[in-house]
């Protein structure tokens, strides 16, 4: 289950605390609390966090998915994971 898999549960279940059964909500928050003991923050000098914010504003992502983004490409330029090159002459069923 995704982080806004949980937050989606979680944001519902509020909506409708009435309703939720006990053993619901207590399964929830105990994800909840599993995925927030295990969550690795990382922590950049200031200059980086800055120009960390600009982009993620710039790209209208969070913090956490342009880092995720940055370290992708760069483990694709550099060649720890394999990049995914369209054809030109291939086959796309409808993606370019």
């Amino acid at each position: 289950m995704t982080t806004a898999d949980t937050a989606a549960l979680l944001e519902d279940a509020a909506d409708r605390i009435a309703d939720i059964s006990r053993a619901d909500l207590q399964i929830m928050l105990r994800r909840a609390a599993l995925r927030l003991r295990n969550a690795a923050g990382v922590s950049m000098d200031d200059d980086v966090e800055e120009v960390l914010r600009d982009l993620a504003s710039e790209f209208g992502m969070t913090r956490n998915d342009t880092i995720r983004f940055i370290v992708r490409e760069w483990m694709e330029k550099n060649s720890y994971l394999p990049v995914h090159h369209l054809d030109e002459d291939g086959d796309v069923e409808g993606n370019a």
